[in-house]
């Protein structure tokens, strides 16, 4: 399980970086099943596949903060032996795992209670935390129109613009990204998930960036929404993630080279607020 985890998140398989953080904490249950003399040894395990699953993708602050918490738990219990080490460890992965989809459900609450009957919305990528504050909206008897970047060029915009299109009440409309500045002037906000909130600094989905400048340049609010485990102050260094130049090229480069960043860096100056479980921070 840890393996294909591993796997996984490596080849961005999974879109949301909480269910990358969810899916690694419930990978640890694989060593709940294996055989070990002491609990020096169990942890050392424990440890070693933790640091695997981190590096797995080294831009998430989410799987970050997961996997710190979940060791740091069982070495605070000080099990005395392999069996109490093993239901710590299988006590702190239960724990992980509540607090991110609670922290999602709580964020996803507090997002929903800014959307408003009629509002035009525009989102870029795909955010489950935006998706399910959206269906809360609409539950409420609110309307909503709602602009999705594709988000090239792993295209996970479509996702979006086809799981917003089965909720009546929402009219999704696909664009490219290019077009967001076009459209921007028609709407009432900018709704993005994050990829981490880092010290003064946003990392989400390349094209973030120019679409945070071109919304403060035409005075659309432009917010933010996820866990509270995607925000960190320290012991963290953001790494992007340059992805293969297939992506965006199918035939071989001749005489000029691809660059293809998965990240971009926004600086909070450009959001209006960041809405987390603990409510919504305005700037």
């Amino acid at each position: 399980m840890i393996d294909e985890t591993v796997a996984e998140i490596e080849g961005m398989q999974t879109h949301s970086s909480s269910v990358v953080a969810v899916k690694a904490a419930r990978a640890l249950t694989e060593l709940l099943e294996r055989e070990y003399a002491t609990v020096e040894e169990f942890v050392r395990d424990l440890e070693r596949n933790s640091s695997v699953l981190r590096r797995a993708n080294p831009s998430h602050a989410s799987l970050f903060n997961v996997q710190h918490s979940i060791t740091r738990e069982v070495d605070e219990d000080e099990p005395e032996d392999v069996a109490s080490a093993k239901a710590a460890l299988a006590d702190a992965i239960d724990r992980a795992v509540e607090r991110v989809e609670d922290g999602k459900d709580r964020a996803a609450s507090h997002t929903a209670e800014t959307l408003e009957d009629g509002m035009t919305v525009l989102t870029h990528d795909y955010s489950s935390t935006v998706n399910a504050a959206i269906e809360r909206a609409v539950e409420e008897g609110n309307e909503l129109s709602v602009y999705v970047t594709e988000a090239r060029p792993r295209l996970a915009g479509r996702k979006t613009a086809r799981h917003l299109a089965g909720i009546d009440g929402v009219e999704p409309t696909l664009i490219v990204d290019s077009a967001a500045g076009n459209y921007l002037e028609e709407c009432d906000c900018v709704l993005m998930g994050m990829d981490c909130l880092v010290g003064d600094t946003l990392y989400n989905r390349v094209g973030t960036y120019p679409i945070a400048a071109t919304a403060a340049d035409l005075d659309v609010p432009m917010r933010v929404t996820g866990s509270g485990a995607k925000l960190i102050d320290s012991g963290f260094v953001f790494e992007n993630d340059y992805r293969p130049a297939s992506e965006v090229l199918l035939e071989p480069a001749e005489g000029f080279a691809v660059e293809n960043p998965l990240y971009d860096a926004t600086p909070i100056r450009l959001l209006d607020a960041i809405i987390t479980d603990d409510g919504a921070m305005a700037f």
